[in-house]
């Protein structure tokens, strides 16, 4: 299913999108409690092993990590393409920063109860290299 951005839901992600940024950005996972299902799944291989986490596990980690807005860092982040599988399912890349650690993740979505939610978090990260 395709979705044009003048659709009313891919506006919807867009915005999901954009709170999703904000509270990475701001380390405020009462913004991400928002964009996130609350049995979403957290998860990366980057380090070789399976880091997987559910959101009561992921919450604690965003509250005691130091924003980059509180650091000053530069706000990188973008999305890269939205897909839709359907009316209810829909699949983001995006990209974004936190501190050294340049991430693509995939996001994929669902329409639940009147809103778009991200159900899953799959990422990788690079190390920036020091310049």
């Amino acid at each position: 299913m395709s979705a044009s951005p003048k659709d009313p839901q891919f506006t919807a992600v867009i915005d999901v999108l954009q709170r999703y940024f904000d509270g990475l950005y701001r380390s405020d996972a009462d913004i991400l409690r928002q964009v996130f299902h609350p049995k979403a799944l957290y998860a990366t291989a980057t380090d070789g092993t399976l880091l997987e986490l559910d959101m009561d596990r992921y919450f604690p980690i965003v509250e005691k990590r130091p924003s980059p807005e509180s650091r000053g860092e530069a706000r990188i982040d973008r999305i890269l393409s939205i897909e839709f599988a359907g009316p209810v399912t829909a699949f983001a890349k995006v990209q974004c920063a936190i501190g050294e650690k340049a991430f693509t993740d995939f996001l994929s979505l669902v329409f639940l109860n009147g809103r778009w939610q991200i159900i899953a978090k799959v990422f990788h990260y690079d190390i920036a290299s020091a310049q």
